[in-house]
C-alpha cells in the first residue's frame, strides 16, 4: 500500500465513523517470504469509507461495518492486492492472526520501466486514480495500460498534456513555472525511494493540492515509510540506456527515533535505440527522519540527479526512406567516436525539509520547505557566413532538385538535367549523411582575420536555463465531526530563472565575434552596451535575460462521508506575477530589450466537487466536476523573451472546465471501471518559433513591407480545445493463477474555435496580426486518441510470473501549422492584386491543408519474472520484458513544417513526388527489451 498517506489516512480510523462499540477486526500483515512486518499497508472495508493502515509491527485494528460480511481490501506498493471476506454475524471482535502478502512481480517491473519512457517531447504524467472513498496504492488497471502499454506510443490520458496535472514531492509542487510540466529527470533513476505515491484521477479530491483536471501524483520520501532493508539491482535494456545499476538502503525507525534511507543509481549507454544517442545519468538520494515524540517528526530529503543524453532528430519520409527510422542527423564521427551536436544536460539538486505535526487525535499539519537550483542546457550548432552543417538541410537532399522551380514558377524537377542532379545528390547524401566534424574544424582554421586569428564560422553552444526555486507548502487536515473532514493548504513558489546562450566549443577557432551576420548595421549587435565582443568558450552570447515569478495557491476542501455516499467540495484561489529583466540591449529592439519589463499579475480561482454512491459493497457510482481559471505558463506570457520585454497582447488566464462520471465494479473475481469524461480549455495561449519562407507582410497602407524569409515567433491567442471520450478497464481472475485484463480508451481531442494568430518578426522589427487561424475541428495532436489492450497474466504458486498483452492504437494525428491556415496563406505577396493564385481552387487548398492521420498499429508485449527466498531469508529476483515483439515500425507523432507559408510554396513542394519540406515524424522503438536482477536483504 501507499505509505505516503500514512499520516493522513490514520486520522480516519476513528471507530465511531462506522462501527459499534466492541466490534473490531484485528490482524498482523507480513511479507510471505521474509515474514517481516509490513508497515503502512492500507486496509479498506469495501462498500464503505472505513480504512486504516498497519503499524510499525504490521498490526492493525479496524472497525466492522454494519454488514454481516465485511470484504477487506489490503493494498501495498509492490505487493499483490489481497481480498479477505470476514464473517461478523456473531457481532464479536475478529482476530485474523497473521496475514501474508506476496510480492507483485508485475508491479516491480513497471516501477523499473518508468525511466524508459523519457522522450524529447516531454515526460508523460500518466495521471492517477483516487476518487473519494476509493483509496488505492497504485494505478488501476486502465492507468497501468495507459502508462506502460500505450505510453511507448506517446498516449495521453484524456488527451491532456501533463501541464494539466500536478506532481508533488512531500507536498511541494514539482511542475515547472515555465511550462507547467514536471521535469521527471530531476528524480530519475530513484525508483526504489520514490515508489510511495498516491494518485487521484481527473479533478477528484486530493489531500495535498487543489490540483488540475488531469489528476495529482503525490510522492512521499519520508524515511520511516520507505520499505526497510537493503537492495541492489542490475538492469540491461536497449532503449534510452543499455545498463543500469542501483543500490538502496532503508533503516526503518529505530528505538531512538531515527530513520535513514539512501539510494544511488547509474544509467548509461554509448548509443541508445536511435543512432548517436548517448546516455549518462547519475542519481543520489538521502532521507533522514527524526521522530521527536508521538506528535512531531522532521524529515530531510536530498536529491541529486545528473542526466546527459543525446537527442534524436525528427525525420521526413524522404530521409527515413533513404536512411531508416533509426537514423539521426545530429551526430558525426570525431576521433573514431560518435559525437552528438544536440545534447540535453540536466542538473538541478533538490533539498527539502518536512515537518509532520500531529496536533491532536483529529488534526494534523504537514509543512515542507524546499530549495532547488541548477541548470538545464540544450546544445546545438551555430553557423554564420557558411553553409548549414546539418546533413539533412533541404539543399543537401535529392528533393531539392526533384521539386525545383525557377523564379518564374516553372517546374524543372522532371527535366533530364534535374533528374540527374537529384540522383547525384542522392548518392552524395548517402555518402555524407552525418555531421562532418573534421570539415567544420577545417573551415574554422581557414577563417583568418586581419590579425591572424581564426574567426569562428561554426561553433557549438547551448541554450541554457539556470533556475533558483524556493518553495513552501503547508497542509492542514482535521476531522470536524464523525462525517466531515476539512483539508486546507497553502503553496508558495518563488522562481528566479536566468536564460542565456553559452559557448561550449569554438571547434578550433580562436574567438567568436558576437554579431548576427544575417542582419546588417546596428541590428547585428547582440548587446549594444558591449558591442563587437570577441568571445571565448564559456562566455554568454546571443541572448541573456532573467525571468522572475511568484506563485501563491490556497485551497480548502470539505469531505463528507456517510453510510452509502461520500462527497467533497473544494475551492482554490491563486495569485501569480511575472517579470522579465533583460541583461542584453539588443540591436533590433534597443528600447525594449534591456532592463525590467512591466510586472504582470493574474488572480485566479477554482471550484470542484464530486461524489461516490455505493449501490452495494461491490457496485459504486462516481462523478466529479471542476471549473477553474489558471494563469498562463511563463513561456506563453512574453511575445519573444529572448529579444525584448514585450508582453503577448491581451494575455489573460485560461478557463478550464471538466466533468466525468464512472461506474465501478469490484467483486472477488472481477474489477472494472467505465468512465465518461468531457473537458474544455478556453483562452489558452501558445507560442512557437520557426523559420518561415514566403512571408508576405503588408503595412497599414497595404504596401508590401516584407516579402521573403524570416525567423518568427508565432503567437496563438484565444485557443479553445475540447476533449471527450470513454475509458474502460477490467481484470478478471479466471483461476487462482490466471488473470485476464482488458482496456479501451476512446477519445476525441479537437479545436473548437479559430484562434487569433500574431507573428513577431525580427526582420520587420514588429508584430503582425494575421487574423484568424482556421483550426476549428482540427484534431489536437498528442498521440493515439483510440487505444485497446488485452492481456493474460499467469502467477504460479512457485513465485514465478509471466504475462502477455496485445495493443491496438489508432486516431493519431499530425500537429498542424497554424500559420498555413490563415487568409494570408492564399495571398500572392509577389502580386497582391492577383488573388487568388492562378491555379488555386477551394478543392486544391483543402487538399493541401488536410490534417494527416498517422497509420494505426498493433504492439505485442511479453514480460515475466521469478523470485527465490534464500536460506538466510534474503530474496533474489529476476524479471524481463520484450515490447513490440514483432518489431513493428510506427510513427508516434510529428508536425507540419511551417517554413512554407503560402499556397504557392506548398503546392510547388508537392511536385516531384517527394517533398523538400515534408512533414517531420517521431518514431517509436522497434523491438526492445528490459531485464533486471535484484537482491533484497
Amino acid at each position: 500500500m501507499n505509505r505516503f498517506i500514512f499520516s493522513i489516512v490514520s486520522i480516519l480510523i476513528a471507530p465511531w465513523l462506522w462501527a459499534q462499540e466492541g466490534r473490531e477486526i484485528r490482524g498482523q500483515i507480513v511479507d510471505s517470504k521474509s515474514q517481516e512486518p509490513l508497515v503502512a499497508v492500507l486496509i479498506l472495508v469495501q462498500g464503505s469509507n472505513v480504512s486504516t493502515l498497519s503499524g510499525e509491527d504490521g498490526t492493525f485494528t479496524i472497525p466492522q461495518s454494519s454488514e454481516s460480511k465485511n470484504n477487506l481490501l489490503l493494498t501495498y506498493t509492490g505487493y499483490v492486492t489481497k481480498r479477505l471476506v470476514v464473517n461478523v454475524e456473531d457481532k464479536q471482535d475478529v482476530n485474523l492472526g497473521m496475514i501474508v502478502m506476496e510480492e507483485d512481480f508485475s508491479a516491480e517491473a513497471q516501477m523499473n520501466l518508468i525511466s524508459l519512457t523519457d522522450n524529447d517531447l516531454g515526460d508523460d504524467n500518466s495521471g492517477s486514480e483516487t476518487t473519494s472513498g476509493l483509496l488505492q496504492a497504485t494505478r488501476d488497471v486502465f492507468q497501468q495500460a495507459a502508462a506502460f502499454n500505450w505510453g511507448q506510443a506517446r498516449f495521453r490520458i484524456r488527451g491532456l498534456d501533463n501541464e494539466y496535472g500536478r506532481t508533488l514531492i512531500n507536498g511541494i509542487v514539482m511542475n515547472k513555472v515555465y511550462d507547467g510540466r514536471p521535469q521527471w529527470g530531476n528524480w530519475g533513476g530513484l525508483n526504489d525511494v520514490t515508489r510511495n505515491q498516491e494518485f487521484s484521477m481527473g479533478s477528484s479530491s486530493s489531500d495535498y493540492t487543489f490540483g488540475g483536471i488531469l489528476g495529482t501524483q503525490a510522492i512521499s520520501t519520508r524515511a520511516s515509510h520507505i520499505r526497510k532493508g537493503s537492495r541492489v539491482s542490475a538492469s540491461a535494456a536497449n532503449t534510452n540506456y543499455s545498463a543500469r545499476g542501483m543500490a538502496t538502503y532503508a533503516s526503518g525507525m529505530n528505538s531512538e527515533g531515527w530513520a535513514y534511507a539512501f539510494s544511488a543509481s547509474y544509467r548509461g549507454a554509448e548509443e541508445g535505440h536511435f543512432e548517436g544517442t548517448d546516455y549518462d545519468a547519475k542519481s543520489f538520494f538521502i532521507a533522514i527522519e527524526k521522530k521527536f515524540n508521538a506528535n512531531h517528526s522532521l524529515n530531510f530529503t536530498g536529491i541529486y540527479a545528473q542526466n546527459k543524453r543525446g537527442k534524436s532528430a525528427p525525420l521526413t519520409d524522404e530521409v527515413a526512406d533513404l536512411m531508416g527510422y533509426k537514423y539521426n542527423s545530429y551526430w558525426g564521427w570525431q576521433d573514431g567516436k560518435k559525437r552528438n551536436s544536440r545534447e540535453k544536460v540536466l542538473e538541478e539538486p533538490i533539498f527539502m525539509l518536512t515537518h509532520y505535526w500531529k496536533m491532536s487525535d483529529k488534526s494534523t499539519l504537514t509543512s515542507s520547505l524546499a530549495y532547488q537550483f541548477g541548470k538545464i542546457g540544450n546544445s546545438r550548432l551555430n553557423y554564420n557566413r557558411t553553409n548549414n552543417p546539418d546533413p539533412t538541410y533541404y539543399k543537401n537532399l535529392p528533393s531539392y532538385y526533384s521539386t525545383y522551380h525557377d523564379r518564374d514558377g516553372n517546374y524543372l524537377g522532371n527535366t533530364p538535367e534535374y533528374i540527374g542532379y537529384a540522383n547525384a545528390q542522392r548518392e552524395f547524401f548517402l555518402q555524407n549523411s552525418q555531421i562532418d566534424w573534421d570539415e567544420i574544424y577545417r573551415k574554422n582554421s581557414e577563417s583568418i582575420d586581419e590579425n591572424g586569428l581564426k574567426d569562428n564560422l561554426v561553433m557549438l553552444y547551448e541554450d541554457r536555463t539556470d533556475d533558483n526555486t524556493l518553495s513552501f507548502n503547508a497542509n492542514f487536515k482535521s476531522l470536524l465531526s464523525d462525517q466531515i473532514t476539512f483539508v486546507s493548504g497553502v503553496n508558495y513558489i518563488n522562481l528566479s530563472s536566468t536564460n542565456f546562450g553559452k559557448i561550449l566549443d569554438l571547434l578550433g577557432s580562436d574567438y567568436f565575434l558576437d554579431l548576427d551576420r544575417f542582419a546588417s548595421g546596428q541590428d547585428q549587435q547582440t548587446d549594444l552596451n558591449h558591442p563587437n565582443r570577441k568571445l571565448k568558450e564559456g562566455d554568454t552570447f546571443k541572448y541573456n535575460y532573467q525571468l522572475d515569478a511568484n506563485v501563491v495557491n490556497v485551497f480548502t476542501q470539505f469531505e463528507f462521508k456517510y453510510d452509502r455516499v461520500a462527497f467533497y467540495l473544494g475551492q482554490n484561489i491563486a495569485y501569480t506575477n511575472y517579470q522579465r529583466n533583460g541583461l542584453f540591449r539588443n540591436g533590433i529592439y534597443p528600447d525594449s530589450s534591456f532592463g525590467k519589463s512591466e510586472k504582470i499579475d493574474f488572480n485566479n480561482f477554482g471550484f470542484k466537487g464530486g461524489a461516490t454512491y455505493y449501490l452495494t459493497g461491490r457496485h459504486a457510482l462516481n462523478a466529479n466536476v471542476a471549473f477553474m481559471n489558471q494563469a498562463p505558463n511563463l513561456r506563453n506570457v512574453f511575445a519573444n523573451a529572448r529579444m525584448n520585454n514585450s508582453l503577448v497582447d491581451g494575455i489573460d488566464s485560461e478557463t478550464v472546465f471538466s466533468v466525468d462520471g464512472s461506474y465501478i465494479l469490484r467483486t472477488p473475481k472481477l474489477k472494472a471501471r467505465l468512465t465518461g469524461y468531457f473537458s474544455e480549455i478556453k483562452n489558452a495561449t501558445e507560442i512557437s518559433f520557426f523559420y518561415a519562407q514566403g512571408l508576405g507582410i503588408l503595412d497599414e497602407d497595404g504596401e508590401l513591407l516584407l516579402n521573403g524569409n524570416a525567423f518568427v515567433a508565432e503567437i496563438l491567442t484565444g485557443v479553445e480545445k475540447r476533449n471527450l471520450g470513454l475509458e474502460f478497464g477490467a481484470e478478471y481472475q479466471v483461476t487462482q493463477t490466471l488473470k485476464a485484463i482488458g482496456n479501451v480508451a476512446f477519445g476525441q481531442s479537437f479545436y473548437t474555435n479559430n484562434p487569433n494568430i500574431v507573428l513577431s518578426i525580427d526582420n520587420a522589427k514588429r508584430t503582425v496580426d494575421y487574423g484568424q487561424s482556421f483550426l476549428k475541428n482540427y484534431r489536437v495532436a498528442g498521440g493515439p486518441q483510440v487505444a485497446t489492450s488485452f492481456g493474460l497474466e499467469y502467477r504460479s504458486p512457485q513465485y514465478w510470473w509471466v504475462g502477455a498483452n496485445v495493443n491496438y492504437l489508432t486516431d493519431n494525428y499530425l500537429d498542424v501549422s497554424p500559420i498555413m491556415r490563415t487568409s494570408m496563406f492564399t495571398i500572392n505577396a509577389e502580386d497582391p492584386d492577383q488573388f487568388p493564385y492562378e491555379d488555386m481552387t477551394p478543392e486544391s487548398v483543402r487538399a493541401l491543408l488536410k490534417q494527416e492521420k498517422l497509420q494505426d498499429f498493433t504492439l505485442f508485449n511479453l514480460s515475466g519474472g521469478k523470485s527465490w527466498r534464500l536460506p538466510n531469508r534474503n530474496i533474489i529476483g529476476f524479471f524481463a520484458s520484450i515490447n513490440n515483439v514483432f518489431d513493428k515500425k510506427y510513427k508516434t507523432g510529428g508536425f507540419e513544417q511551417g517554413r512554407n507559408a503560402n499556397y504557392k510554396e506548398v503546392s510547388q513542394d508537392y511536385a516531384g513526388g517527394t517533398r523538400s519540406f515534408g512533414n517531420k515524424y517521431f518514431y517509436g522503438y522497434g523491438r526492445n527489451f528490459f531485464a533486471n536482477v535484484y537482491y533484497s536483504f
